[in-house]
């Protein structure tokens, strides 16, 4: 037997890991191993199917395939991989539209680590999508690319830089050009494969028609460095795609696959580059400005359906407005106060998360639309959105803004110590001011902004809550921003929060505090910061025009009350907020 057969004959006797962590030994273990079922490895022209490998969906006939990108750093060729699915019983010279989806997650061993399978087959990542879809029925081609440096294509992984945005682009030249493709290729995904939609977005390839994005990221500096002080989730994210890059791939794929799976491992430099890139701290590097897709999306006109979590801890909503004021094509969004979660995902009850059903209904009537002209059978709103109350609304456009308050606030100093302390005791780290009650429910909508001018060198975070009569606090939203003697602008976080009638808004300006849900890397200086001319900026909507329908209440709304409800010291009522014409300025001294 040659060593390559043994190998195959090896990987059909599987053995896994023990609990204790050690393989078990060939000469006592291979009666201990249970036989895998025999299953076929796609290649290029011969399709597998179902029951010939129990990874690849019903009703799909699986193949596999290369096609180049853009050169690496290197000017080393890089080569991407495709699975591609398409009906199994998809007619000779029948052609399908494309749903595409490219990112890092579609390795044939797991999306992050070995998910021990017993043999390779396409990645499940998106199964939902296709039984909630009935996309081979309804006659769509799915396709699963490999950005540079994943799975089984080459190349140094670019952290959604310049090759992987090339990467991108080649995935949807390729899809549109097939014998089986009709032309249209639509994207899909969630968190990473949602940014690459939202490349797809800013480079408008040829053949694209449409984009569903699910927690995406808009801007990745102001994602990963807001206000110019580093966020937790730009190291744990550049590590944790190092290691999916380093993935062992299983040893009885393909020869094609494995060796171009195993090229981190080979190019060292590729994870060190990668580490060592993302810690450039300049907004202006070249390194950041081409992965602010907000900025880079004007004049874009490919339809998008978003959706868009307001108490994300990882693609937060920062510059959201400022994406969707460039953008020029048509725009659905959901948008509500959930976590990181997909549009259609459930607990363990079956519960929608988000509290709304119809997601895949909407995702192939958007489809369908846009990439076989089908009229859609029932009008969608453009925004379905929730906000703090639990209660869902239908909006033409975000956000609506019936007034603008231009805040002048009190200025102050706090001690830039980095420690939370006592909530209710005024430890000199931050100072705080509140609002009139308002006399109707107010919504503060869009996209808070404050400007003020520092002395001194430091942190500063600034936080707006919602304060019940009895005092009871919750956190609406929060920035920061590293400042030097000067003017410091903020732009906070896109959001939705409804004050009830009776509720005042309370602002707190001071050091970053340790919190729940706070996750940002700072150094304090420790300096005493004096701030003045400090001025807030809020959109306010009236929620009495509200146009309600039908939805509950998303399942992680309670968890984020109950994280973020805070009692505050005593603080002087320095300003109103409501009863503000539009574009004025609203009380303060």
């Amino acid at each position: 037997m040659t060593s390559e057969e043994t190998i195959v004959h090896l990987s059909a006797l599987r053995c896994r890991t023990l609990a204790l962590g050690a393989i078990i030994p060939l000469a006592i273990g291979l009666a201990a191993c249970t036989e895998a079922p025999a299953a076929t490895v796609a290649g290029d022209t011969e399709a597998v199917t179902h029951e010939e490998n129990d990874r690849v969906p019903e009703g799909a006939a699986w193949t596999q395939h290369y096609f180049p990108s853009a050169p690496g750093l290197d000017g080393e060729e890089v080569e991407l991989h495709a699975d591609v699915l398409l009906p199994d019983d998809l007619a000779e010279g029948e052609q399908v539209p494309v749903i595409l989806s490219v990112g890092s997650y579609f390795g044939h061993s797991g999306e992050i680590t070995d998910e021990d399978w017993t043999h390779p087959g396409p990645s499940d990542r998106f199964a939902d999508l296709i039984e909630g879809g009935d996309l081979f029925d309804e006659r769509y081609a799915f396709v699963m690319v490999d950005l540079r440096g994943f799975g089984g294509s080459t190349g140094c992984l670019d952290f959604m830089g310049d090759g992987e945005q090339a990467d991108v682009a080649a995935a949807i030249e390729w899809a549109a050009s097939q014998p089986w493709s009709t032309g249209d290729v639509g994207m899909y995904g969630k968190s990473y494969d949602a940014i690459t939609g939202i490349v797809g977005t800013v480079l408008q390839p040829e053949g694209l028609r449409a984009v569903v994005a699910q927690a995406p990221m808009w801007d990745k500096y102001r994602n990963n460095r807001s206000g110019g002080v580093p966020r937790l989730p730009l190291t744990v994210a550049v590590q944790t795609y190092n290691e999916i890059a380093t993935l062992e791939q299983l040893p009885d794929d393909t020869e094609r696959y494995r060796e171009n799976a195993a090229y981190e491992q080979a190019h060292p430099e590729c994870v060190a580059i990668n580490t060592l890139s993302a810690q450039t701290a300049d907004p202006a590097s070249p390194y950041w400005t081409s992965r602010d897709f907000a900025a880079r999306v004007e004049g874009s006109t490919t339809p998008l359906l978003f959706t868009q979590g307001w108490a994300e801890w990882n693609t937060e909503s920062e510059a959201m407005e400022e994406f969707l004021a460039n953008h020029e094509g048509p725009v659905r969004g959901w948008f509500g106060p959930w976590d990181h979660i997909r549009g259609n995902e459930v607990d363990e009850d079956g519960t929608v998360k988000t509290g709304r059903e119809g997601w895949f209904d909407e995702v192939m009537a958007f489809y369908d639309e846009h990439l076989k002209g089908v009229e859609p059978a029932e009008e969608y709103p453009a925004f379905v959105i929730q906000d703090n109350t639990g209660s869902w609304r239908a909006q033409e456009d975000w956000p609506i803004v019936d007034e603008t308050a231009d805040i002048a606030l009190q200025g102050g100093s706090y001690l830039d110590d980095g420690a939370e302390g006592d909530p209710t005791v005024d430890t000199g780290n931050r100072f705080v001011q509140t609002s009139e009650p308002v006399a109707a429910d107010t919504r503060i909508t869009g996209t808070p902004s404050m400007t003020l001018t520092s002395e001194g060198h430091g942190n500063l975070m600034v936080k707006l809550y919602d304060v019940a009569p009895d005092g009871t606090a919750v956190l609406i939203n929060e920035q920061v921003a590293a400042v030097t003697p000067g003017e410091v602008t903020l732009e906070m976080k896109a959001g939705d929060w409804r004050l009830a009638a009776g509720h005042a808004l309370a602002v707190q300006i001071g050091t970053i505090e340790a919190g729940p849900l706070s996750d940002w890397i700072d150094t304090p200086s420790n300096e005493r910061i004096a701030v003045s001319d400090v001025q807030l900026k809020l959109a306010l909507q009236d929620p009495a025009a509200d146009v309600d329908i039908p939805g509950e209440r998303a399942l992680y709304l309670d968890s984020y009350l109950a994280i973020s409800t805070a009692t505050l010291p005593e603080a002087p009522t320095t300003f109103t907020i409501d009863g503000a014409e539009s574009g004025t300025s609203s009380g303060g001294e």
